[in-house]
């Protein structure tokens, strides 16, 4: 994450790609990364999840640095898509065996735990390469591929031996197992009111440091921001998803999102660019602590034995199109209303979905409830 910080501004500033072409090229990875992502949770839910985990791995350590080949849109459309596929293993099935290793009882402070490491690991990484960027590209690519080969490594070591996995308790076949997770009502009422973490996540990765680099700020400023947005989450994720977790993953999710809310509207209204840049940051990183989370965990609330997989790969695909299309309708709001205009219909949309996961929390908890309560 440390350089896809970057890339927007990589591709616009340096390869002379137009913001929408970029914009658009970052949406179709993510959605080829979410159309694949029911598949390959769901096949891991058959053949377990090391090996798609370490092939993935090692397809993103080869492709990672060759955005420097990258001079035109079609080598974008090329690189995003190869990127899309790895991505479409690694997000559901290295999510689908946290859960599978987890207690039932203490999911939320594991993933938790995951997030405060992949938090330190940014922190560490996105201060240093903001200054490697302004350094050249060059340099960072190779620091950056050469890095994430430790990946593959790390997991053929830690994933040595019989792993748990639960199976499915019905006997569909493979293709009709993985069609009733898009028939599930409960799941699509929740994912289309939770999309909006995801968006807003794709907002500051991927949006906000281009904001700012509009208005003059620099990319090692850029990183140090975001670096305070990994320190915040790194010290308190686990405490907060521990005090959290007693009440289930629904009940803090409308609060989360009004924080989302209100942190959008700081980019927009905050007049001092760099100003804004911190405060929409900080605000966000307190968001942050309560979906990050609570959401994949609400997901594996809803999901059917043998089926976490699926679930999660299903919930890859809401997540990796909001995400995605962060940047694509930025670079259109932007055009038409401005940087300001764009914060706030951002935050106007993010406002509604948190009064409806409020209106919602109940219901969606008695569900998830008399689900597993059948499960068991």
């Amino acid at each position: 994450m440390s350089l896809v910080t970057f890339l927007g501004i990589y591709f616009v500033h340096e390869a002379g790609i137009a913001l929408a072409t970029v914009g658009a090229a970052f949406l179709c990875e993510n959605l080829l990364r979410g159309l694949l992502a029911p598949f390959f949770g769901a096949l891991s839910d058959r053949t377990g999840r090391r090996p798609l985990i370490l092939g993935a791995s090692l397809l993103t350590a080869a492709v990672l640095p060759c955005f420097l080949l990258v001079h035109g849109p079609l080598a974008l459309f090329a690189w995003s898509l190869a990127m899309g596929v790895a991505g479409a293993v690694t997000m559901p099935v290295g999510s689908a065996l946290l859960l599978d290793l987890a207690p039932v009882d203490r999911r939320q402070s594991v993933l938790a735990v995951n997030y405060t490491v992949v938090s330190v690991g940014y922190t560490l990484a996105v201060t240093p390469a903001g200054y490697v960027a302004e350094q050249g590209y060059g340099l960072l690519a190779a620091l950056s591929g050469g890095s994430y080969l430790l990946v593959p490594i790390l997991y053929a070591v830690a994933l040595r031996g019989p792993l748990p996995l639960e199976r499915a308790s019905s006997d569909e076949g493979f293709y009709k197992g993985l069609a009733s997770v898009f028939r599930d009502r409960v799941l699509l009422a929740f994912a289309s009111i939770a999309f909006v973490f995801p968006f807003s996540m794709g907002c500051v990765v991927y949006a906000s440091p281009l904001f700012g680099a509009d208005l003059g700020l620099g990319e090692g400023f850029i990183g140090m921001v975001l670096g305070l947005n990994s320190i915040i989450v790194a010290l308190l994720a686990v405490p907060v998803a521990a005090r959290m977790e007693r009440a289930g993953p629904f009940r803090w999710l409308g609060w989360a999102a009004f924080l989302v809310a209100a942190a959008l509207a700081c980019f927009g209204a905050v007049p001092h660019a760099a100003a804004a840049l911190v405060a929409g940051t900080v605000v966000f990183s307190f968001g942050e602590l309560l979906f990050s989370s609570a959401v994949p965990a609400a997901v594996a609330r809803l999901a059917p034995p043998g089926r976490r997989g699926a679930y999660q790969g299903a919930w890859t695909l809401v997540s990796s199109f909001s995400m995605g299309s962060a940047l694509f309708v930025s670079g259109l709001l932007r055009d038409a209303v401005g940087w300001a205009g764009a914060w706030s219909v951002y935050a106007a949309v993010t406002a509604a979905a948190a009064l409806a996961l409020l209106a919602c929390r109940a219901r969606f908890k008695s569900l998830s409830d008399a689900r597993n309560a059948g499960n068991a």
